[in-house]
């Protein structure tokens, strides 16, 4: 059975949460104290591990309500069900009126009791108009019968008729109909043979329609009951885990076999079984062999359970290439984990590393036991906030885990970026909570800009990503540099003239001070970077951490100032004042026309070396703010309109002799093959 869609009534902070569609991964995007985990805990109880149990009003019914609106029948899950062709058939076979469903709604209330309803069930064909017109017929042929007989038996067969019609037409619904005309049919029946009656076909054939009918409705019945019951019993165990247990990574085995014995194992002896169980050890095994001095078996055991947890660890932890090893020490089983790829292969106790290593170890054990490695039949896993405690990028690689690696349906909850499913937006349904309406669930992306930032920082990355990242990366400060560069450098192609690599891709790093956080993120992943600063002394300053740090190499590294004929170099400079000073100037006229309509002049300071300073500070004299935003749109647009204005012969032999020098240091970058920017 394949769960469709689920809705949650009546349960702590939700009242309604509306209908949930379910896919074969389904993420509850929300923020904190929205009532994500109500909704698994609540769906849990259709079906949990240790069987339904009735639910407690007090702690369970929504608070802000009084109690006398909750009683046994108040509902708090429904669902909706898929079959299979499988699982069809035999429902068709237990109850054959549902041949051909498909879909089967499952609820439960808070006292346990789930039902079951199939939809698109053919209506069970009954109707006590047709019931009477074959009395009409039937009838008088009896009795034409009859007054062939003995009068002193006719009194008894004509009772006998009397009663068998009134009791054909005393019920009109059919299950009471039926349950009534069955023994009257055979009273007939009975009273026809005493009397050695025979019926012609046609009446025949009509009483035994009738006898069917009967017969076929009062078994309906326990059929329709026993199909509910194989529903309710196919139903998948819901697995709700909301932390991991801390698995012991220095276990006493004879301790354990003492508790095992008598029948006193705690929570933290039921995971060690888990991990025996994944590692396929044997505690018992172990002991008898540490009892009969046999260490060389017992350490080959335990070699050989470190392989294949190893092996599965590697596959899903792609942090770092782990390696476990169980180390059996006297009566204790150690569980040591070693990191091969760092300088000195340390080993460490389990107990001794990160919070978000021990998360995750766990997390594989617990559902490696319980779900026979993700492949279990009939359960459904529900998740709340998994990864909670793993770096972003192990976070991205759960999701992935989740997704490839287990065939069973799995909801989880989450408010982190890192996991939420870029890759299956349909997947996504957010969890908003006002206080008259609780906590209600939109299967499209909705909510307040608190529930819906994990699903924009998640989209933002990917965009990033793929928008202004490719294997060759030209890094500038911002996003006017980026409009006037590109723009530029499209006009000279388009006339014939070198403009920038086309392979290159320009990213915007969102200012100077974020450069260095942005070549590193590129040169990570091994891509080509060159960077375009400012020249100004916060820019010289960033360019010797670069190298100091070795980051990237001294030629990948440009600066405004190449754009400039050597002899007549500024100490500082811009993007903009690579555009012909007359012309910015009258970009910065136009586009600031209307707060400069009532200023008499402004007054440019020609000793601040780079033009854009020079006019914040003269809109500063003014009681004015400048962004060089403006300008630069304006820019764009009049690229378009009025290109002689804008590009100039000054303004395109400056950005010439940049785009120039870009394209030297892209070709040497490309030359240097393997090794792209050390």
């Amino acid at each position: 059975m394949k769960l469709k869609t689920f809705r949650i009534l009546n349960y702590r902070s939700i009242n309604d949460s509306g209908e949930i569609e379910v896919a074969k991964i389904t993420s509850l995007v929300g923020r904190n104290e929205s009532g994500k985990s109500n909704l698994l805990l609540a769906l849990q109880t259709l079906n949990p591990a240790g069987g339904v149990q009735s639910l407690s009003p007090i702690k369970n019914f929504p608070r802000h309500r009084r109690l006398s609106e909750c009683s046994d029948d108040t509902p708090v899950v429904s669902t909706l069900w898929e079959l299979d062709q499988k699982e069809q058939a035999e429902l068709a076979a237990i109850f054959p009126r549902a041949l051909g469903v498909s879909r089967v709604s499952i609820d439960r209330d808070y006292k346990a009791i789930r039902s079951a309803r199939f939809i698109d069930l053919k209506p069970l064909v009954f109707s006590i108009d047709e019931v009477e017109a074959r009395i009409r017929k039937v009838r008088p042929v009896i009795e034409a019968e009859v007054y062939k007989l003995d009068a002193a038996v006719q009194d008894h067969v004509k009772a006998s008729i009397e009663e068998w019609a009134s009791a054909l037409v005393a019920q009109t619904e059919g299950p009471q109909w039926a349950d009534a005309s069955a023994p009257a049919l055979a009273k007939l029946r009975q009273a026809l043979a005493t009397f050695a009656i025979s019926l012609p076909d046609r009446e025949e054939g009509l009483t035994a329609e009738l006898e069917q009918l009967a017969a076929q409705i009062r078994k309906d019945g326990p059929a329709w009951q026993a199909a509910r019951s194989w529903a309710t019993q196919r139903l998948p165990v819901f697995i709700y885990v909301d932390d991991y247990p801390h698995l012991n990574g220095h276990q006493n085995i004879a301790e354990y076999l003492g508790r095992k014995g008598s029948n006193q194992l705690g929570e933290s002896d039921r995971n060690f079984e888990k991990m025996c169980k994944v590692a396929d050890l044997s505690p018992q095994q172990l002991n008898d062999l540490y009892g009969a001095n046999d260490h060389e078996t017992r350490n080959q055991l335990a070699n050989r359970s470190s392989a294949i947890v190893t092996s599965e660890l590697r596959r899903l932890w792609k942090d770092r290439s782990l390696k476990v090893r169980f180390s059996p020490d006297a009566h204790h089983l150690n569980t040591f984990i070693s990191d091969p790829n760092s300088v000195y292969d340390v080993e460490v106790n389990l107990n001794e590393r990160s919070r978000g290593l021990k998360w995750f170890f766990s997390f594989y054990i617990t559902f490696s036991a319980d779900t026979k490695g993700g492949s279990a039949e009939n359960a459904i896993l529900l998740l709340d906030e998994p990864g909670l405690f793993l770096h972003a990028l192990s976070q991205a690689d759960l999701l992935r885990h989740l997704s490839t690696d287990f065939s069973n349906q799995i909801i989880y909850t989450t408010h982190s970026p890192f996991m939420v499913p870029t890759e299956d937006l349909d997947a996504i349904r957010t969890v908003n909570i006002e206080q008259d309406a609780g906590t209600t669930v939109s299967n499209n992306p909705t909510g307040d800009s608190r529930t819906l930032f994990p699903i924009q920082a998640a989209l933002g990355y990917t965009i990033s990503q793929s928008l202004f990242v490719g294997p060759n990366n030209l890094v500038v400060e911002g996003v006017t540099d980026f409009w006037i560069l590109t723009c530029v450098s499209n006009y000279l192609i388009g006339n014939g003239k070198p403009g920038l690599p086309k392979e290159l891709t320009m990213t915007p790093a969102g200012g100077a001070q974020k450069i260095p956080y942005m070549v590193s993120l590129l040169t990570s992943e091994r891509l080509r970077v060159l960077v375009l600063f400012d020249d100004e002394k916060k820019a010289r300053i960033t360019k010797g951490e670069l190298l100091q740090e070795k980051v990237i190499r001294e030629d990948n590294i440009v600066f405004v100032t190449d754009g400039f004929p050597d002899a007549a170099k500024p100490p500082e400079a811009d993007i903009e004042d690579l555009i012909e000073a007359t012309v910015y100037d009258a970009l910065v006229r136009e586009s600031y026309c209307s707060e400069l309509a009532s200023v008499k002049s402004l007054t440019m300071n020609t000793s601040i070396p780079r033009i854009e300073k020079r006019y914040e500070k003269a809109f500063a004299d003014v009681g004015l703010t400048f962004h060089k935003t403006r300008p630069a749109r304006l820019f764009l647009n009049k690229a378009a309109t009025d290109t002689a204005a804008i590009m100039t012969r000054c303004t395109l032999e400056n950005f010439t002799r940049l785009f120039e020098r870009i394209s030297h240091l892209h070709s040497k970058n490309v030359a240097r093959g393997a090794e792209p920017f050390r």
